[in-house]
Order: C-alpha cells, then sequence, then structure tokens
C-alpha cells in the first residue's frame, strides 16, 4: 500500500538563479513542529487545501479512544481512533477533521487483489498526489500476526476493519488513509491508528462489491477508481482534543 505523490521537481527543485529569483540555497527550511510528533512542512508538496501544521503538545494524548462519524454517499462509515496505538496519527487526524479538510473528499483507490482488499481516502484531489502540505513521523504496529500467505515471514495481516495511514515510504504520512475489508498481506510499514465499525464494514462490502472502473488497458482491473463513488461527506469526531 503506497500512496502515490508528487515527485517532479523534488527535493532539490530547479529554480532559476539571478534577477532577484530565488535559489534553491536561499529557500528558508521547512517549518517543524517542536513536540515529539515534529509534524514538518513538505514545500514540494503544498496542501491540496488550506490547513496549518497540527498542534504538538510536549504530553500527546496517548490514551483513549475517538469516535468518528463518517457519513459517505454509499453510507456510514463510523471509525474508532486509538491514541493509545498512534498518539501522533490520531492527532494529526483530528486536526484535519477539525479544519475540515476530509470533508467532500472522494476516496479514490479501491483495490481487489488476493491479498490486498483496502479502500483509500483521504486526498482532496481524488488523485493519490494530494496531501496537507506537511508530513509526519510512523507508528508501525508490533502486534500484527504473520501473514500465512508469505512463507517468509515478512508480511503481516492488516484483519478486515483495521484503519491505517497509507505512505509513499518512511515517516511521509500525511493525509491519506486506508481501510480493509478483507484480510490483506502487508509488510508492517503502516501505521494503524483505529478500526472501522460493523455499519462501516457494510459499506466497505457495498462498494467493494460495485467493482473498479475499467480502463481502455485493463478492462477487468482489480487496483484502481470504484465504480461506487464514495464521497466522504463530513468527518466529524465526537471530541477534539
Amino acid at each position: 500500500m503506497k500512496k502515490t505523490l508528487v515527485t517532479a521537481l523534488a527535493a532539490g527543485a530547479l529554480f532559476v538563479a539571478g534577477n532577484g529569483v530565488a535559489t534553491a540555497a536561499d529557500a528558508p527550511p521547512p517549518k517543524t513542529t517542536h513536540g515529539p510528533c515534529q509534524y514538518t512542512e513538505t514545500p514540494d508538496e503544498p496542501p491540496a487545501r488550506p490547513v496549518p501544521l497540527p498542534p504538538d503538545p510536549r504530553h500527546t494524548p496517548s490514551r483513549g479512544k475517538v469516535d468518528v462519524a463518517i457519513p459517505t454517499s454509499q453510507g456510514a462509515l463510523p471509525l474508532t481512533l486509538d491514541r493509545a496505538k498512534a498518539p501522533c496519527t490520531v492527532q494529526g487526524f483530528l486536526h484535519l477533521a477539525r479544519h475540515r479538510f476530509y470533508d467532500h473528499t472522494v476516496c479514490h483507490r479501491l483495490t481487489a487483489y488476493p491479498t490486498l482488499k483496502v479502500l483509500q481516502c483521504g486526498d482532496p484531489t481524488a488523485t493519490g498526489e494530494g496531501g496537507p502540505g506537511y508530513k509526519y513521523k510512523d507508528e508501525l504496529p508490533v502486534d500484527l500476526p504473520p501473514a500465512p500467505t508469505d512463507p517468509t515471514g515478512a508480511r503481516r495481516v492488516y484483519a478486515r476493519g483495521l484503519l491505517a495511514m497509507a505512505n509513499a515510504g518512511p515517516d511521509t504520512n500525511g493525509s491519506q488513509f486506508f481501510v480493509v475489508y478483507g484480510d490483506s498481506a502487508l509488510r508492517p510499514n503502516y501505521t494503524v491508528f483505529g478500526t472501522v465499525g460493523a455499519e462501516g464494514l457494510r459499506t466497505l462490502d457495498k462498494v467493494a462489491a460495485g467493482g473498479i472502473q475499467p480502463t481502455a488497458e485493463d478492462p477487468a482491473p482489480v487496483d484502481g477508481t470504484p465504480v461506487l463513488r464514495t464521497e466522504l461527506l463530513r468527518v466529524r469526531p465526537d471530541c477534539w482534543f
């Protein structure tokens, strides 16, 4: 599971020198919060919607759970966030919800591989390239069981009903997340920060049954845009911080 980010003109991006135009050397360093989560601006990947860096208190809340109500165009998708598993991730998700970053966004990716069954959301551009304009550290799971389909033991079971962050490599978490509608075998490189409620699983099953939009290149895809357009109408936690 890997989110797609804009990589053209990445770090070391092209700047025209002279005539008062800033060069890479003149650019200020990205802003980083000073708490344990260290949310860091990504100047080469600006926010898909305006949003500040999240709060980063010295004592990040690391106990308790937060219920999040998400009505979608295909049905309810209730989530329960677990601060103990991933305090920085939960804090970042709540921050984005408070700023309505997720409202009226469309889940852009559905997979239907035998060992990867997820719906991916959280990008306001619905392209897989959008994010909040910052990144933060991984909080990787250590308690997932080995995947029986992987004799090497490298992959773990991301079980049906888990909620996890998508990423583009180590410590590149942003806004994109995925929900698992069928047991999936993945390397444990994706932060798990909650679960999907029973009503949400019924919604996911509906979206999965609708299938993936075919293309000229692939008339029977197992990875791509869901046929059933799934829009997150609003994201409202029962409490904030």
